[in-house]
Protein backbone atom coordinates (compact mmCIF):
# COMPACT_ATOMS: atom_id res chain seq x y z
CA UNK A 1 0.00 0.00 0.00
CA UNK A 2 1.14 3.65 -0.77
CA UNK A 3 1.37 4.83 2.59
CA UNK A 4 2.79 8.14 3.06
CA UNK A 5 4.85 9.71 5.88
CA UNK A 6 5.06 13.15 5.72
CA UNK A 7 8.45 15.58 7.38
CA UNK A 8 7.80 19.17 6.80
CA UNK A 9 10.47 21.72 7.31
CA UNK A 10 8.38 25.03 8.01
CA UNK A 11 11.17 27.09 8.33
CA UNK A 12 10.79 28.97 5.15
CA UNK A 13 8.08 28.23 3.24
CA UNK A 14 5.44 31.56 4.47
CA UNK A 15 8.74 34.14 3.14
CA UNK A 16 8.81 32.17 -0.18
CA UNK A 17 5.14 32.54 -0.80
CA UNK A 18 5.30 36.20 0.19
CA UNK A 19 8.38 36.87 -2.81
CA UNK A 20 5.70 34.89 -4.92
CA UNK A 21 2.74 37.10 -3.87
CA UNK A 22 4.76 40.37 -5.51
CA UNK A 23 5.19 38.25 -8.22
CA UNK A 24 1.67 37.61 -9.19
CA UNK A 25 -1.77 39.85 -9.60
CA UNK A 26 -2.56 39.90 -6.31
CA UNK A 27 -3.22 43.21 -5.52
CA UNK A 28 -1.38 45.78 -3.46
CA UNK A 29 0.83 44.99 -0.82
CA UNK A 30 0.10 41.36 -1.16
CA UNK A 31 3.39 40.42 0.50
CA UNK A 32 1.90 41.34 3.96
CA UNK A 33 -1.89 39.49 3.09
CA UNK A 34 -0.89 36.28 1.41
CA UNK A 35 -1.19 33.97 3.91
CA UNK A 36 -0.68 29.59 3.50
CA UNK A 37 -3.32 27.30 4.04
CA UNK A 38 -1.91 24.49 6.05
CA UNK A 39 -4.57 22.18 5.51
CA UNK A 40 -4.30 22.61 2.01
CA UNK A 41 -0.63 21.98 1.80
CA UNK A 42 -0.54 18.71 3.48
CA UNK A 43 -3.17 17.71 1.14
CA UNK A 44 -0.82 18.46 -1.63
CA UNK A 45 1.64 16.53 0.24
CA UNK A 46 -0.30 13.60 1.06
CA UNK A 47 -2.27 13.19 -2.42
CA UNK A 48 -4.67 11.30 -1.81
CA UNK A 49 -2.77 8.69 0.08
CA UNK A 50 -3.01 6.69 3.20
CA UNK A 51 -0.97 9.18 5.77
CA UNK A 52 0.81 7.56 8.36
CA UNK A 53 3.06 9.83 10.32
CA UNK A 54 3.57 13.66 10.09
CA UNK A 55 6.90 14.80 11.53
CA UNK A 56 6.90 18.51 11.27
CA UNK A 57 9.85 21.23 12.19
CA UNK A 58 10.39 25.10 12.75
CA UNK A 59 9.18 28.23 14.02
CA UNK A 60 5.79 27.50 16.51
CA UNK A 61 3.13 28.73 13.78
CA UNK A 62 -0.19 28.58 15.26
CA UNK A 63 -1.52 27.47 11.94
CA UNK A 64 0.46 24.58 12.28
CA UNK A 65 -0.71 23.90 15.97
CA UNK A 66 -4.17 23.10 14.88
CA UNK A 67 -3.68 21.45 12.09
CA UNK A 68 -1.47 19.21 14.40
CA UNK A 69 -4.31 18.75 17.12
CA UNK A 70 -6.86 17.71 13.71
CA UNK A 71 -4.44 15.46 12.61
CA UNK A 72 -4.03 13.44 16.18
CA UNK A 73 -7.82 13.70 16.39
CA UNK A 74 -7.88 11.62 13.30
CA UNK A 75 -5.74 9.13 14.61
CA UNK A 76 -2.45 10.72 12.84
CA UNK A 77 0.90 10.72 14.44
CA UNK A 78 1.95 13.63 14.41
CA UNK A 79 5.82 14.74 15.81
CA UNK A 80 6.71 18.36 16.71
CA UNK A 81 9.87 19.63 16.93
CA UNK A 82 9.77 24.04 17.77
CA UNK A 83 12.44 26.51 17.54
CA UNK A 84 11.98 29.67 19.64
CA UNK A 85 13.73 32.88 19.02
CA UNK A 86 15.13 34.41 21.61
CA UNK A 87 17.38 37.95 22.11
CA UNK A 88 20.43 38.49 23.89
CA UNK A 89 19.91 42.20 24.95
CA UNK A 90 23.67 42.15 25.51
CA UNK A 91 24.33 41.78 21.57
CA UNK A 92 21.42 43.09 20.58
CA UNK A 93 21.09 39.45 18.35
CA UNK A 94 18.99 36.59 17.89
CA UNK A 95 19.85 32.70 19.19
CA UNK A 96 18.07 29.57 18.46
CA UNK A 97 16.97 27.54 21.78
CA UNK A 98 14.55 24.98 22.45
CA UNK A 99 15.40 22.22 20.16
CA UNK A 100 17.51 20.59 17.62
CA UNK A 101 17.68 22.10 14.11
CA UNK A 102 15.11 20.88 11.54
CA UNK A 103 16.92 19.13 9.23
CA UNK A 104 18.69 16.99 12.23
CA UNK A 105 15.34 16.51 14.05
CA UNK A 106 13.59 15.15 10.36
CA UNK A 107 16.84 13.10 9.59
CA UNK A 108 16.20 11.73 12.98
CA UNK A 109 12.60 10.52 12.40
CA UNK A 110 13.44 9.58 9.13
CA UNK A 111 15.71 7.13 10.56
CA UNK A 112 13.10 6.15 13.51
CA UNK A 113 10.67 5.50 10.63
CA UNK A 114 12.90 3.22 8.47
CA UNK A 115 14.27 1.31 11.10
CA UNK A 116 10.22 0.77 12.47
CA UNK A 117 9.23 -0.22 8.94
CA UNK A 118 12.31 -2.82 8.39
CA UNK A 119 10.63 -4.98 5.29
CA UNK A 120 7.78 -3.05 4.57
CA UNK A 121 9.03 0.78 3.00
CA UNK A 122 6.71 3.73 2.61
CA UNK A 123 6.60 6.85 0.77
CA UNK A 124 8.56 9.51 2.40
CA UNK A 125 7.29 12.96 1.58
CA UNK A 126 9.91 15.94 2.11
CA UNK A 127 7.64 19.38 2.08
CA UNK A 128 10.36 22.14 2.69
CA UNK A 129 10.76 25.91 2.35
CA UNK A 130 14.52 25.54 0.94
CA UNK A 131 15.97 22.16 1.77
CA UNK A 132 19.22 24.34 2.82
CA UNK A 133 19.81 21.27 5.66
CA UNK A 134 20.20 18.91 2.70
CA UNK A 135 23.60 19.40 1.26
CA UNK A 136 25.39 16.52 0.17
CA UNK A 137 27.31 14.48 3.33
CA UNK A 138 24.82 16.19 5.73
CA UNK A 139 22.56 14.33 8.17
CA UNK A 140 19.47 14.87 6.25
CA UNK A 141 21.09 13.67 2.60
CA UNK A 142 22.68 10.55 3.99
CA UNK A 143 19.29 10.09 5.71
CA UNK A 144 17.95 9.78 2.48
CA UNK A 145 20.01 7.83 0.68
CA UNK A 146 20.08 5.17 4.08
CA UNK A 147 16.55 4.96 2.89
CA UNK A 148 16.61 5.01 -0.64
CA UNK A 149 18.88 1.43 -0.42
CA UNK A 150 16.10 0.17 2.17
CA UNK A 151 13.56 0.70 -0.59
CA UNK A 152 11.65 3.72 0.51
CA UNK A 153 10.31 6.32 -2.30
CA UNK A 154 10.59 9.71 -2.42
CA UNK A 155 8.71 12.69 -3.14
CA UNK A 156 10.28 16.35 -2.67
CA UNK A 157 7.71 19.53 -2.49
CA UNK A 158 9.57 22.62 -2.34
CA UNK A 159 9.25 26.33 -3.99
CA UNK A 160 11.50 25.99 -7.12
CA UNK A 161 13.39 29.63 -6.79
CA UNK A 162 13.70 28.72 -3.06
CA UNK A 163 15.18 24.73 -3.31
CA UNK A 164 18.31 23.58 -2.55
CA UNK A 165 19.89 22.73 -5.94
CA UNK A 166 21.29 19.23 -4.65
CA UNK A 167 18.21 18.21 -3.20
CA UNK A 168 15.95 19.16 -6.44
CA UNK A 169 18.47 17.42 -8.53
CA UNK A 170 18.60 14.57 -5.83
CA UNK A 171 14.77 14.33 -6.11
CA UNK A 172 14.88 14.44 -9.77
CA UNK A 173 17.07 11.49 -10.18
CA UNK A 174 15.63 9.14 -6.87
CA UNK A 175 12.12 10.25 -7.15
CA UNK A 176 10.16 13.00 -7.81
CA UNK A 177 10.01 16.61 -7.52
CA UNK A 178 7.00 18.27 -7.07
CA UNK A 179 7.32 22.12 -7.22
CA UNK A 180 4.80 24.27 -4.73
CA UNK A 181 4.22 26.83 -7.73
CA UNK A 182 2.19 24.94 -9.33
CA UNK A 183 -0.38 25.03 -6.67
CA UNK A 184 0.11 28.60 -5.46
CA UNK A 185 -3.22 29.26 -6.08
CA UNK A 186 -4.94 26.75 -4.13
CA UNK A 187 -2.34 26.23 -0.98
CA UNK A 188 -2.44 30.34 -0.42
CA UNK A 189 -4.94 33.07 0.26
CA UNK A 190 -5.23 36.70 1.12
CA UNK A 191 -6.53 38.69 3.92
CA UNK A 192 -8.35 42.56 3.17
CA UNK A 193 -6.07 45.31 3.65
CA UNK A 194 -5.33 46.70 6.93
CA UNK A 195 -5.82 50.09 7.88
CA UNK A 196 -3.94 52.80 5.95
CA UNK A 197 -2.98 50.12 3.36
CA UNK A 198 -4.19 50.39 -0.21
CA UNK A 199 -8.09 49.19 -0.66
CA UNK A 200 -7.54 45.12 -1.82
CA UNK A 201 -9.96 42.89 -1.47
CA UNK A 202 -9.69 39.37 -0.10
CA UNK A 203 -8.62 35.94 -2.14
CA UNK A 204 -9.83 32.94 -1.22
CA UNK A 205 -7.80 29.81 -2.44
CA UNK A 206 -8.88 28.41 -5.46
CA UNK A 207 -10.41 24.62 -5.72
CA UNK A 208 -7.28 21.89 -5.14
CA UNK A 209 -6.92 20.22 -8.22
CA UNK A 210 -3.92 17.04 -7.59
CA UNK A 211 -4.91 15.11 -11.20
CA UNK A 212 -1.34 16.80 -12.80
CA UNK A 213 0.35 16.27 -9.56
CA UNK A 214 3.51 14.01 -9.75
CA UNK A 215 3.66 10.76 -7.27
CA UNK A 216 6.68 8.75 -6.45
Amino acid sequence: MDEVFVYWDDSNLIPEARRRAEELPDGPDARCRVRVDYDRLLLVAQADRPLVRVAAAGPPAPEWRRLGNRLENAGVEVRREVRREVTRSDRGTAVRSGGEEPALFLALRMLEDALDRGADPGIAVLLTGDGAGCREGQALHRTLARMRRRGWRFEVLSWANACNRGLRHWAEENGVFVPLDDFYPSITFTVPSGEGQEFARPRHASPLDLSARLRA
